[in-house]
């Protein structure tokens, strides 16, 4: 049973979101030798009369993940940066795509890339068309939108010049740039129903989902091996405790548990959300110690 890597969410909403906090995680996790930092993303909560935040939502605001990881990026040299989930459908292609190649150079090919349609979560499975009215997109535009979205992508990444012509997106005979580090930024794809699941194995580079239910979560890993999904499986998980009063000790015991579940379904990655509840950024890497020393990870020679 192989053993999943593990990432850290920065500290990008909630009480202690803030340029210094996110430096403190993100080169903690480097100097401990966890595989990965990661960011998610949240347009906006709505206010209006009616709205009941009953799936926790991030409060109050969600800084924007790619900032957020850009600046991780300029202060470590080799963790890398993920988005989890990033809702891509909120800009054009072509942009994105610039934002996503430009991240990726400056950070010499270390950014992979989680996307979704703006649809829900495993915290909360349903979309907010409050996020689609203020991004100026139609909520139908998910679906075959969202395959073409990705595929426009794709396409700016690709050799110059670049064209595309579908449905929803069209970019004129042109060259865009900057390209990737490398060949390629892996996109991986949240989803929570069997049908998008199966879009993932079809056309992603790896599947991500949020561990609510372990018994779901597997379900879910089992409906994307069995449609061909042969890419990168990242499970986020959300290791519950009383915020700054978790104890280092319970924290490892809940991330092992985690981590046995993860490994026993397939699961590549694992990420932890040290966010929901709000822990202080020097109580994190408290937090971060003690478990790289309990799970014996290596710290990078060059570090």
């Amino acid at each position: 049973m192989n053993v999943p890597r593990i990432g850290v969410s920065l500290p990008h909403f909630g009480p202690y979101a803030g340029p210094d906090a996110v430096v403190a995680v993100a080169t903690a996790a480097e100097r401990l030798g966890f595989h990965a930092v990661s960011t998610s993303d949240r347009l906006l909560i709505p206010a209006g009369p009616g709205w009941d935040n009953d799936a926790g939502l991030p409060e109050p605001h969600v800084w924007d993940s790619l900032e957020v990881l850009s600046w991780a990026a300029a202060h470590t040299r080799r963790v890398r940066l993920t988005t989890g989930i990033l809702n891509s459908i909120f800009e054009s292609p072509a942009v994105l795509a610039r934002r996503l190649a430009t991240l990726d150079r400056l950070s010499k090919g270390r950014l992979e890339v989680g996307i979704g349609q703006g649809g829900g979560t495993r915290l909360a499975p349903y979309y907010i068309p409050e996020e689609f009215e203020a991004a100026g997109v139609p909520a139908g535009r998910r679906g075959a939108g969202f395959v073409e979205h990705t595929a426009a992508l794709r396409a700016c990444w690709g050799p110059d010049p670049v064209e595309f012509h579908g449905e929803h997106y069209r970019i004129p005979l042109a060259r865009i740039g900057p390209k990737p580090y490398g060949a390629r930024i892996p996109l991986y794809f949240g989803a929570i129903t069997r049908r998008t699941i199966e879009r993932a194995a079809v056309i992603g580079d790896g599947f991500v989902t949020t561990a609510v239910d372990w018994d779901d979560t597997r379900e879910q890993v089992r409906w994307y091996r069995e449609a061909g999904g042969a890419g990168t499986v990242i499970v986020n998980a959300i290791p519950a405790g009383p915020g700054d009063h978790v104890t280092p000790a319970a924290f490892t015991e809940t991330v092992l548990n985690d981590l046995h579940r993860a490994a026993a379904l397939g699961a590549d990655e694992l990420h932890l959300t040290l966010n929901l509840v709000p822990v202080h950024p020097d109580h994190q890497v408290a937090l971060l110690e003690a478990l790289a020393t309990k799970i014996g990870l290596s710290v990078p020679a060059d570090l």
